[in-house]
């Protein structure tokens, strides 16, 4: 009888599939005592019904979704955490490379596509979202599989006067999030999230679950800020942060004729060295006018997160950055989920549970890449940046500058494994925004962005010139991982985590030598002699 079952269990997994390099893989699964109705619910492959709906739900970029994209032949969406494990060890034993996607928001697709024209699978911990709260402690437990939008729902709902520091982007996965660092808005008053991360949940490579005390502190160190090459994040515990009951929030915009241009200038002054309570970001976008057909316009907004009164904030305004010339009526109070959904740009009066949406209200192709500011840029730089904006042909082009300093500066680089801490006035972070198709569109609308990041190089950090990991750019190296996988990965290694890269890889060797979690950018293992 039992040989029977498994035989029917067997057929039924085939008929997802018939493919040499993931046949294995189910067969595998099948013996791991998982039951034939639950096999069917979280394994999809090409040939099921729900397949292609399941690889697009998380697809937050259109360039990786056409005919061209390499896709998985298996997505395996787990909500236990046995399943988790048997899905690591499976691909493992049989050879197959192994996808991990929480929210789906890699800009490069890395969690869901593969450079690579071979098999693998995506293991989808879109099903991990609990959250559990523990107010007397000031701690959550959060699966990585939850929302930023979830979690500080969750939040909400306990305290008003709790947050959590971390991304503006409602939909963004926690574990994907995190593993990058994580940051936001009150950065400048709390740090980035992993600088509040207290426990963490791991599957390794060897398919044990770990925590903080199993993994040792070499790992705990790593995963905060080193990317997702070391395990699967099933869960962290975070430390609340307290907030005002009331925060202010303006945005505030000038034209290029409103002297834009100095007034960012001016901004890149004294936004690291203002108030830690306050984060004011400049954002610098050109669209084309919609009044003006086929002109383009160049507008910077001042967008700002206080930790306080509007009569507070006016008054440092006044005193470091007069010349925006910022009014009471510029200013609105309100509870900081309120903020969560201005920051968001949600309509003014959407509740907050638009929060628990998890789908992208408009989803386009864009290509993303960053940089690291040291010294304040000269006005005739800035002037040529904005230049290059107006002459490229996306509908949309932005460069957002992100102050650092404040709790940023109490930092070493060597406290966590995302290093950009001390020395930089702010963070650059450009995005083009297209909605043609066709890759004749997609190489000119990705050239004229690698031309912007070129003609910034005098102005940016320099060996290395300085990425941030969560806006992944393929540009700047990538992996076969293969042999050669240490040699290549160093280039955007150094990029990424500084000096912290040569401790990683140790971690990454002690850990995983086999390199079984890998991606195009992961961390590789040093080299076996």
């Amino acid at each position: 009888m039992k040989i029977f079952y498994t035989l029917l269990l067997l057929i039924c997994l085939f008929s997802y599939s018939s493919n040499a390099a993931t046949d294995p893989f189910l067969r595998c699964l099948s013996s791991r005592k998982i039951q034939k109705k639950v096999l069917e619910q979280i394994i999809k492959t090409p040939n099921t019904a729900n397949y292609t709906s399941e690889l697009k739900n998380y697809i937050r970029n259109s360039r990786f979704n056409t005919s061209r994209t390499h896709k998985p032949t298996i997505i395996m969406s787990p909500y236990e955490e046995s399943q988790v494990q048997a899905a690591v060890t499976c691909a493992k034993n049989v050879g197959l490379l192994l996808k991990i996607r929480s929210g789906g928001h890699d800009y490069e697709g890395l969690s869901y596509t593969s450079y690579v024209d071979a098999p693998f699978a995506v293991l989808d911990m879109n099903n991990f979202t609990s959250i559990d709260i523990d107010m007397a402690e000031e701690t959550a437990w959060v699966q990585s599989g939850a929302t930023l939008g979830e979690l500080y729902y969750r939040i909400w709902e306990k305290s008003k006067i709790h947050a959590f520091p971390s991304g503006v982007c409602s939909t963004l996965g926690v574990g994907g999030h995190l593993a990058g660092g994580g940051y936001g808005n009150m950065l400048r008053k709390f740090g980035l999230s992993v600088d509040n991360l207290l426990d963490a949940k791991i599957v390794d490579a060897k398919g044990s679950i770990l925590d903080r005390k199993g993994m040792g502190e070499d790992l705990f160190w790593a995963i905060k800020g080193g990317g997702g090459s070391f395990g699967v994040i099933l869960s962290y515990k975070i430390k609340l942060v307290q907030v005002p009951p009331s925060v202010t929030v303006f945005k505030v915009s000038r034209t290029l004729e409103q002297n834009a241009t100095d007034l960012v200038y001016r901004w890149q002054y004294f936004a690291d060295k203002v108030d830690n309570d306050l984060f004011l970001r400049a954002r610098i976008q050109a669209s084309i006018d919609s009044k003006i057909k086929g002109q383009r316009t160049i507008e910077s907004s001042f967008i700002a997160m206080f930790l306080g009164d509007s009569n507070s904030l006016l008054s440092i305004m006044k005193d470091k950055f007069p010349e925006l010339g910022l009014t009471k009526q510029d200013c609105k109070e309100m509870s900081w989920i309120k903020s969560v959904l201005f920051w968001a740009e949600f309509p003014e009066g959407t509740p907050e549970t638009a929060l628990l949406g998890r789908k992208e209200l408009q989803v386009s192709a864009y290509k993303i890449k960053s940089d690291y500011v040291k010294t304040p840029i000269p006005k005739d730089g800035l002037q040529g940046a904005f230049k290059k904006m107006a002459e490229s042909s996306g509908d949309i082009v932005r460069m957002l500058f992100n102050p650092y300093g404040g709790r940023m500066s109490e930092f070493l680089e060597t406290d966590t494994a995302f290093p950009h801490r001390r020395g930089n006035v702010y963070k650059i972070q450009y995005i083009v925004f297209w909605q043609e198709s066709g890759p004749e569109a997609e190489k000119k609308h990705i050239d004229e962005m690698r031309e912007l990041h070129s003609y910034m190089t005098p102005y940016v950090s320099s060996n290395p010139r300085e990425a941030f990991l969560n806006y992944r750019d393929i540009d700047i190296g990538s992996t076969d991982t293969g042999k050669d996988a240490y040699e290549r990965g160093k280039i955007y290694g150094v990029k990424y985590f500084k000096g912290n890269f040569d401790r990683l890889t140790k971690i990454k060797t002690m850990v995983d030598p086999d390199n079984f979690f890998r991606n195009e950018q992961s961390i590789p293992p040093l080299k076996k002699n």
